[in-house]
Protein backbone atom coordinates (compact mmCIF):
# COMPACT_ATOMS: atom_id res chain seq x y z
CA UNK A 1 0.00 0.00 0.00
CA UNK A 2 1.42 3.40 -0.97
CA UNK A 3 2.04 6.22 1.51
CA UNK A 4 -0.67 8.31 -0.20
CA UNK A 5 -3.18 5.50 0.16
CA UNK A 6 -2.30 5.04 3.84
CA UNK A 7 -2.79 8.76 4.50
CA UNK A 8 -6.14 8.75 2.72
CA UNK A 9 -7.30 5.76 4.75
CA UNK A 10 -6.18 7.39 7.98
CA UNK A 11 -8.04 10.59 7.12
CA UNK A 12 -11.19 8.64 6.36
CA UNK A 13 -10.98 6.81 9.70
CA UNK A 14 -10.48 10.14 11.47
CA UNK A 15 -13.62 11.56 9.89
CA UNK A 16 -15.65 8.49 10.79
CA UNK A 17 -14.57 8.61 14.42
CA UNK A 18 -14.75 12.40 14.77
CA UNK A 19 -18.38 12.72 13.65
CA UNK A 20 -19.81 10.39 16.35
CA UNK A 21 -17.56 11.98 18.98
CA UNK A 22 -18.78 15.42 18.04
CA UNK A 23 -22.38 14.20 17.89
CA UNK A 24 -22.08 13.17 21.55
CA UNK A 25 -22.09 16.88 22.38
CA UNK A 26 -25.16 17.56 20.29
CA UNK A 27 -28.59 17.79 21.87
CA UNK A 28 -30.96 14.88 21.56
CA UNK A 29 -33.54 17.20 20.00
CA UNK A 30 -33.67 20.69 18.49
CA UNK A 31 -36.89 22.72 18.55
CA UNK A 32 -38.23 24.08 15.25
CA UNK A 33 -41.03 26.66 15.41
CA UNK A 34 -43.64 27.43 12.73
CA UNK A 35 -46.93 29.28 12.92
CA UNK A 36 -48.94 26.84 10.81
CA UNK A 37 -49.05 23.06 11.03
CA UNK A 38 -48.54 20.35 8.46
CA UNK A 39 -51.94 20.84 6.83
CA UNK A 40 -50.38 23.96 5.30
CA UNK A 41 -47.36 24.43 2.98
CA UNK A 42 -45.65 26.38 5.79
CA UNK A 43 -45.82 23.52 8.29
CA UNK A 44 -44.94 21.03 5.58
CA UNK A 45 -41.77 23.04 4.94
CA UNK A 46 -40.79 22.59 8.57
CA UNK A 47 -41.44 18.89 8.40
CA UNK A 48 -39.40 18.62 5.21
CA UNK A 49 -36.47 20.63 6.61
CA UNK A 50 -36.29 18.36 9.66
CA UNK A 51 -36.41 15.29 7.43
CA UNK A 52 -33.64 16.54 5.16
CA UNK A 53 -31.41 17.59 8.06
CA UNK A 54 -31.65 14.16 9.66
CA UNK A 55 -30.83 12.56 6.32
CA UNK A 56 -27.92 14.86 5.46
CA UNK A 57 -26.33 14.64 8.94
CA UNK A 58 -26.79 10.86 9.21
CA UNK A 59 -29.02 11.36 12.24
CA UNK A 60 -26.62 13.56 14.21
CA UNK A 61 -29.11 16.46 14.22
CA UNK A 62 -32.71 15.60 15.09
CA UNK A 63 -35.33 18.32 14.84
CA UNK A 64 -38.82 18.28 16.30
CA UNK A 65 -41.48 20.53 14.78
CA UNK A 66 -43.51 22.74 17.12
CA UNK A 67 -46.33 24.27 15.02
CA UNK A 68 -48.79 26.90 16.18
CA UNK A 69 -45.89 28.89 17.68
CA UNK A 70 -46.58 26.67 20.69
CA UNK A 71 -43.16 27.41 22.19
CA UNK A 72 -44.33 30.99 22.81
CA UNK A 73 -47.93 30.27 23.72
CA UNK A 74 -49.20 30.95 20.21
CA UNK A 75 -48.03 34.58 20.19
CA UNK A 76 -46.59 34.92 16.68
CA UNK A 77 -44.95 38.28 17.32
CA UNK A 78 -42.86 36.87 20.22
CA UNK A 79 -41.28 34.17 18.09
CA UNK A 80 -38.23 36.11 16.93
CA UNK A 81 -37.35 37.24 20.44
CA UNK A 82 -37.63 33.64 21.62
CA UNK A 83 -35.18 32.52 18.92
CA UNK A 84 -32.65 35.10 20.09
CA UNK A 85 -33.12 33.99 23.70
CA UNK A 86 -32.63 30.31 22.83
CA UNK A 87 -36.17 29.22 23.71
CA UNK A 88 -36.44 28.25 20.02
CA UNK A 89 -33.52 26.62 18.21
CA UNK A 90 -34.69 26.88 14.61
CA UNK A 91 -37.65 28.53 12.91
CA UNK A 92 -39.32 29.12 9.60
CA UNK A 93 -40.73 32.53 10.29
CA UNK A 94 -42.89 35.09 8.58
CA UNK A 95 -41.43 38.45 7.66
CA UNK A 96 -44.69 39.91 8.97
CA UNK A 97 -44.47 38.32 12.40
CA UNK A 98 -40.82 39.27 12.84
CA UNK A 99 -41.24 42.84 11.57
CA UNK A 100 -41.97 44.32 15.04
CA UNK A 101 -38.39 43.40 16.00
CA UNK A 102 -36.77 43.85 12.56
CA UNK A 103 -38.22 47.03 11.06
CA UNK A 104 -36.67 46.35 7.64
CA UNK A 105 -38.87 43.26 7.23
CA UNK A 106 -41.89 45.56 6.99
CA UNK A 107 -40.74 46.05 3.40
CA UNK A 108 -42.83 43.08 2.24
CA UNK A 109 -45.91 44.53 3.96
CA UNK A 110 -45.81 47.88 2.17
CA UNK A 111 -49.23 47.98 0.48
CA UNK A 112 -49.06 47.13 -3.23
CA UNK A 113 -45.26 47.14 -3.51
CA UNK A 114 -45.14 43.74 -5.26
CA UNK A 115 -47.56 43.23 -8.17
CA UNK A 116 -46.66 39.62 -9.02
CA UNK A 117 -44.53 36.60 -8.14
CA UNK A 118 -41.62 37.83 -10.24
CA UNK A 119 -41.54 40.86 -7.97
CA UNK A 120 -41.26 38.68 -4.86
CA UNK A 121 -38.40 36.74 -6.45
CA UNK A 122 -36.67 39.95 -7.51
CA UNK A 123 -36.47 40.91 -3.83
CA UNK A 124 -35.79 37.63 -2.04
CA UNK A 125 -33.32 36.30 -4.61
CA UNK A 126 -31.49 39.57 -5.24
CA UNK A 127 -29.52 42.22 -3.41
CA UNK A 128 -32.47 43.17 -1.20
CA UNK A 129 -32.67 39.62 0.11
CA UNK A 130 -28.93 39.60 0.83
CA UNK A 131 -29.17 42.90 2.68
CA UNK A 132 -32.05 41.63 4.82
CA UNK A 133 -30.10 38.46 5.67
CA UNK A 134 -27.15 40.64 6.72
CA UNK A 135 -29.50 42.56 9.02
CA UNK A 136 -30.78 39.33 10.58
CA UNK A 137 -27.24 38.09 11.15
CA UNK A 138 -26.69 41.06 13.48
CA UNK A 139 -29.59 39.84 15.65
CA UNK A 140 -28.29 36.50 16.96
CA UNK A 141 -29.76 34.35 14.20
CA UNK A 142 -28.30 32.71 11.11
CA UNK A 143 -30.62 33.07 8.07
CA UNK A 144 -30.28 30.26 5.56
CA UNK A 145 -33.04 30.30 2.97
CA UNK A 146 -36.23 31.92 1.75
CA UNK A 147 -39.60 30.24 1.61
CA UNK A 148 -43.06 31.57 0.94
CA UNK A 149 -46.50 31.79 2.51
CA UNK A 150 -47.80 33.74 -0.50
CA UNK A 151 -49.76 36.80 -1.56
CA UNK A 152 -52.37 37.70 1.02
CA UNK A 153 -55.87 38.01 -0.41
CA UNK A 154 -58.96 39.40 1.35
CA UNK A 155 -62.19 37.65 2.28
CA UNK A 156 -65.28 38.53 4.25
CA UNK A 157 -68.75 37.29 5.12
CA UNK A 158 -70.80 40.35 4.10
CA UNK A 159 -70.33 41.41 0.47
CA UNK A 160 -68.06 41.48 -2.57
CA UNK A 161 -65.27 44.04 -2.23
CA UNK A 162 -64.34 45.87 -5.42
CA UNK A 163 -63.40 49.28 -4.01
CA UNK A 164 -62.29 50.82 -0.71
CA UNK A 165 -65.88 52.00 -0.24
CA UNK A 166 -66.99 48.37 -0.02
CA UNK A 167 -64.67 47.86 2.98
CA UNK A 168 -66.16 50.68 5.00
CA UNK A 169 -67.24 49.48 8.42
CA UNK A 170 -66.18 45.85 7.95
CA UNK A 171 -64.30 44.26 10.84
CA UNK A 172 -61.12 42.49 9.66
CA UNK A 173 -58.79 40.26 11.61
CA UNK A 174 -55.21 41.35 10.89
CA UNK A 175 -51.83 40.19 12.18
CA UNK A 176 -50.13 41.97 15.06
CA UNK A 177 -48.34 44.60 13.00
CA UNK A 178 -49.08 48.34 13.17
CA UNK A 179 -48.57 48.59 9.40
CA UNK A 180 -51.51 46.24 8.75
CA UNK A 181 -53.65 48.16 11.19
CA UNK A 182 -52.91 51.44 9.42
CA UNK A 183 -53.44 49.96 5.95
CA UNK A 184 -56.91 48.66 6.74
CA UNK A 185 -57.83 51.83 8.60
CA UNK A 186 -56.84 53.86 5.51
CA UNK A 187 -59.26 51.72 3.49
CA UNK A 188 -62.15 52.50 5.83
CA UNK A 189 -62.27 49.12 7.57
CA UNK A 190 -62.11 48.32 11.28
CA UNK A 191 -59.01 46.15 11.81
CA UNK A 192 -58.63 43.93 14.86
CA UNK A 193 -55.26 42.40 15.66
CA UNK A 194 -55.32 38.80 16.86
CA UNK A 195 -53.35 35.58 16.53
CA UNK A 196 -54.34 33.02 13.93
CA UNK A 197 -55.39 30.66 16.74
CA UNK A 198 -58.01 33.20 17.81
CA UNK A 199 -59.01 34.23 14.30
CA UNK A 200 -61.03 31.20 13.22
CA UNK A 201 -63.35 31.18 16.27
CA UNK A 202 -63.80 34.94 15.80
CA UNK A 203 -64.77 34.43 12.15
CA UNK A 204 -67.15 31.60 13.05
CA UNK A 205 -68.91 33.66 15.72
CA UNK A 206 -69.11 36.81 13.60
CA UNK A 207 -66.93 38.77 16.02
CA UNK A 208 -64.99 39.77 12.90
CA UNK A 209 -66.29 39.89 9.34
CA UNK A 210 -63.17 39.13 7.34
CA UNK A 211 -59.50 38.28 7.14
CA UNK A 212 -56.52 38.36 4.78
CA UNK A 213 -54.30 35.37 4.07
CA UNK A 214 -52.71 33.43 1.22
CA UNK A 215 -55.08 31.20 -0.75
CA UNK A 216 -53.31 28.09 0.50
CA UNK A 217 -54.36 29.08 4.02
CA UNK A 218 -57.88 29.97 2.87
CA UNK A 219 -58.29 26.44 1.50
CA UNK A 220 -56.48 24.42 4.15
CA UNK A 221 -58.23 26.24 6.99
CA UNK A 222 -61.62 25.70 5.25
CA UNK A 223 -62.54 29.35 5.69
CA UNK A 224 -65.76 29.07 3.65
CA UNK A 225 -67.10 26.96 6.54
CA UNK A 226 -66.71 29.95 8.88
CA UNK A 227 -68.66 32.35 6.70
CA UNK A 228 -65.96 33.58 4.33
CA UNK A 229 -68.10 33.66 1.19
CA UNK A 230 -66.57 36.64 -0.61
CA UNK A 231 -62.96 36.64 -1.75
CA UNK A 232 -61.09 39.52 -3.39
CA UNK A 233 -57.84 38.92 -5.27
CA UNK A 234 -55.81 42.07 -4.78
CA UNK A 235 -52.17 40.98 -4.18
CA UNK A 236 -51.74 43.81 -1.70
CA UNK A 237 -48.81 42.28 0.23
CA UNK A 238 -46.82 39.06 0.16
CA UNK A 239 -45.48 36.97 3.00
CA UNK A 240 -42.02 35.46 2.42
CA UNK A 241 -40.75 32.99 5.00
CA UNK A 242 -37.20 32.79 6.35
CA UNK A 243 -35.39 29.66 7.55
CA UNK A 244 -33.16 30.54 10.51
CA UNK A 245 -31.08 28.93 13.27
CA UNK A 246 -30.19 30.41 16.65
CA UNK A 247 -26.58 31.69 16.51
CA UNK A 248 -25.32 29.65 19.47
CA UNK A 249 -26.94 26.46 18.22
CA UNK A 250 -25.38 27.05 14.82
CA UNK A 251 -21.93 27.54 16.36
CA UNK A 252 -22.26 24.26 18.31
CA UNK A 253 -22.37 22.17 15.12
CA UNK A 254 -19.44 21.07 13.01
CA UNK A 255 -18.72 22.95 9.78
CA UNK A 256 -19.88 19.93 7.78
CA UNK A 257 -23.16 19.71 9.66
CA UNK A 258 -23.75 23.44 9.35
CA UNK A 259 -23.41 23.12 5.58
CA UNK A 260 -25.76 20.14 5.62
CA UNK A 261 -28.38 22.16 7.52
CA UNK A 262 -27.96 25.05 5.08
CA UNK A 263 -28.39 22.83 2.03
CA UNK A 264 -31.41 21.19 3.64
CA UNK A 265 -32.95 24.63 4.23
CA UNK A 266 -32.31 25.72 0.64
CA UNK A 267 -33.92 22.55 -0.71
CA UNK A 268 -36.90 22.74 1.65
CA UNK A 269 -37.29 26.42 0.76
CA UNK A 270 -37.39 25.75 -2.98
CA UNK A 271 -39.91 22.96 -2.50
CA UNK A 272 -42.00 25.20 -0.24
CA UNK A 273 -42.17 28.04 -2.78
CA UNK A 274 -43.25 25.61 -5.48
CA UNK A 275 -45.94 24.14 -3.24
CA UNK A 276 -47.18 27.56 -2.08
CA UNK A 277 -47.70 28.67 -5.69
CA UNK A 278 -49.20 25.44 -7.01
CA UNK A 279 -52.70 25.97 -8.35
CA UNK A 280 -52.37 29.74 -7.92
CA UNK A 281 -49.55 31.22 -9.99
CA UNK A 282 -49.59 31.84 -13.72
CA UNK A 283 -52.18 29.91 -15.71
CA UNK A 284 -52.59 27.28 -13.00
CA UNK A 285 -55.88 28.22 -11.31
CA UNK A 286 -56.84 24.88 -9.75
CA UNK A 287 -57.02 26.42 -6.27
CA UNK A 288 -59.40 29.17 -7.42
CA UNK A 289 -61.66 26.58 -9.00
CA UNK A 290 -61.68 24.68 -5.74
CA UNK A 291 -62.61 27.84 -3.84
CA UNK A 292 -65.43 28.71 -6.24
CA UNK A 293 -66.72 25.14 -5.99
CA UNK A 294 -67.13 25.76 -2.25
CA UNK A 295 -69.66 28.50 -3.03
CA UNK A 296 -67.31 31.45 -2.69
CA UNK A 297 -67.76 34.54 -4.87
CA UNK A 298 -64.32 35.44 -6.23
CA UNK A 299 -63.61 39.02 -7.33
CA UNK A 300 -60.47 39.69 -9.37
CA UNK A 301 -59.72 43.41 -9.40
CA UNK A 302 -59.16 45.17 -12.69
CA UNK A 303 -56.05 47.40 -12.90
CA UNK A 304 -58.33 50.44 -12.49
CA UNK A 305 -60.01 49.00 -9.40
CA UNK A 306 -56.68 48.02 -7.88
CA UNK A 307 -55.48 51.57 -8.54
CA UNK A 308 -58.16 52.87 -6.15
CA UNK A 309 -56.73 50.76 -3.34
CA UNK A 310 -53.19 51.84 -4.20
CA UNK A 311 -54.19 55.50 -4.05
CA UNK A 312 -56.04 55.10 -0.74
CA UNK A 313 -53.05 53.43 0.94
CA UNK A 314 -50.29 55.59 -0.52
CA UNK A 315 -49.95 57.78 2.59
CA UNK A 316 -49.35 54.62 4.63
CA UNK A 317 -46.76 53.45 2.08
CA UNK A 318 -44.92 56.77 2.22
CA UNK A 319 -44.96 56.94 6.02
CA UNK A 320 -43.65 53.40 6.49
CA UNK A 321 -41.01 53.77 3.81
CA UNK A 322 -39.23 56.15 6.17
CA UNK A 323 -39.47 53.67 9.04
CA UNK A 324 -38.18 50.78 6.92
CA UNK A 325 -35.43 52.88 5.36
CA UNK A 326 -35.82 55.01 2.25
CA UNK A 327 -32.70 53.53 0.62
CA UNK A 328 -33.90 49.95 1.09
CA UNK A 329 -37.36 50.76 -0.28
CA UNK A 330 -35.81 52.51 -3.28
CA UNK A 331 -33.55 49.50 -3.92
CA UNK A 332 -36.63 47.24 -3.76
CA UNK A 333 -38.62 49.44 -6.16
CA UNK A 334 -35.72 49.46 -8.62
CA UNK A 335 -35.32 45.67 -8.45
CA UNK A 336 -39.02 45.19 -9.12
CA UNK A 337 -39.01 47.61 -12.07
CA UNK A 338 -36.18 45.58 -13.66
CA UNK A 339 -37.74 42.14 -13.09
Amino acid sequence: MSRRTLLAAAAACLLLTAAPAMAENYRTEYRLSTVLGTAFPWGQAGERWAELVKEKTQGRINIKLYPGTSLVGGDQTREFTAIRQGVIDLAIGSTINWSPQIRELNLFSLPFLMPDYKAIDALTQGEVGKQLFATLEQRDVVPLAWGENGFREMSNSKRPVKSPADMRGLKFRVVGSPLFNETFTALGANPTQMSWADAQPALASGAVDGQENPLSVFVAAKLPTVGQKYLTLWHYVADPLIFVVNKDVWASWSAADREAVRQAALQAGRENVEKARKGIAGSDNAVLKQIEAAGVTVTALTPEQRGEFVKATRPVYDKWSKTIGADLVKKAETAISKR
